[in-house]
């Protein structure tokens, strides 16, 4: 079979450090073994338009890696030409950059490897949210540019303590996200989800469930985005919806960018509406250089905690996901069955709630 596999590049990085196994120099680790079985496995990371190694190869190619930090974008109408493709292997968690409707239709499989980002994401959330609340980024550049007026800072740094802090979505991401906020001291834990979490649960971390939207994030003085990228995801976090947060919220994305309407929430920082975004996915990647997230900053010359898409990507999260590739890769040569946790569309039809109510 030909095996084809969309990664970023490393470049030097990953000749120095043999555990960036997602870049294109250490090819997941899986050459050795695709070849000893008689596979063809091409790695790339060109993927942008006709003359892209991913459209040239996309055409006899049987089974497709790609990863959510350099996405290979299969579109329906990609799909159409890919007259052998049988799988799509999400190396990470979150299959968005795939068609899945084209897929059901086609009887693509897509796999994902579900969990091996969950620790790593849930810790970046809890990053992201007290660069916010503290101000971080204006005081780390004063410190590097040798800067000293501590009252630029402080005036728009804050303690998490005593703050309401909502995650929209509350599946394994969320639900961490949650315990890892307990020993804060919140004054409350909200969560928005189209399923309650376990009664035991949501007692454990002292969470409440809000039904409606609107109301959620009226609440929240922090609100944190760990849901995936569907229809009925999509721009959710717009213009409109921004109108009923609390003036001054923090908002922070690390699940996916386009849940995120990015003129809006760049308006909304520059504003002052938000007192700051942060996250590390960007709706498209590499996010181009005029992206207003990059550039956006609050009233106050801060609220910008922005990053490449790195948290389910550290050292640790490669070597689950490069294991969880292979694995999947074994079990569809051996006509094994697949951990259900990792498929998103079977051969068909859907296998997975993980992307809520479609």
């Amino acid at each position: 079979m030909k095996v084809l596999a969309i990664l970023y590049n490393g470049f030097k990085a990953a000749k120095a450090e043999p555990r960036l196994l997602g870049t294109v120099e250490n090819e997941l680790g899986l050459r050795a073994y695709l070849e000893s079985q008689g596979h063809e496995y091409i790695v790339t990371s060109s993927k942008e338009g006709p003359d892209s190694d991913f459209q040239k190869h996309i055409a006899d190619t049987d089974i497709l890696i790609t990863t959510p930090f350099h996405p290979g974008y299969l579109t329906k109408e990609l799909m159409a030409k890919a007259k052998n493709l049988k799988v799509c292997v999400t190396a990470g968690v979150g299959s968005d950059h795939v068609d899945l409707n084209a897929a059901v239709d086609r009887k693509i499989q897509v796999l994902e490897v579900s969990g091996s980002n969950v620790v790593s994401v849930a810790e970046q959330v809890m990053m992201s949210i007290l660069l916010l609340v503290r101000n971080f980024v204006p005081a780390h550049e004063q410190a590097i540019s040798g800067q000293w007026q501590v009252s630029d800072i402080a005036r728009n740094a804050f303690d998490l303590e005593g703050k309401v802090v909502g995650t929209l979505g509350a599946g394994r991401i969320g639900h961490r996200v949650l315990q890892r906020l307990v020993p804060f001291n919140t004054k409350e834990l909200l969560y928005y989800d189209y399923k309650a979490l376990p009664e035991e649960a949501e007692k454990a971390v002292g969470a409440r469930r809000v039904e409606d939207l609107k109301e959620f994030v009226s609440q929240c003085d922090v609100v944190t985005v760990n849901a995936p990228l569907h229809e009925g995801t999509q721009g959710l976090i717009n213009k409109d919806l921004l109108q009923h947060f609390k003036p001054g919220a923090w908002l922070v994305n690390t699940a996916r960018g386009a849940i995120c309407n990015a003129d809006d929430v760049a308006a909304a920082v520059k504003s002052g509406q938000l007192r700051g975004y942060a996250g590390d996915v960007w709706n498209v990647q590499p996010a181009p250089a005029d992206h207003p997230w990059r550039s956006m900053r609050n009233p106050l010359g801060g609220g910008n905690g922005m990053t490449p898409h790195y948290s389910g990507t550290t050292l640790d999260a490669q070597q689950r996901y490069a294991e969880g590739t292979k694995q999947i890769l074994q079990n569809y040569f051996e006509n094994k069955p697949q951990d259900p946790g990792n498929v998103i569309v079977g051969v068909g039809k859907y296998e997975s709630a993980s992307y809520g109510q479609r």
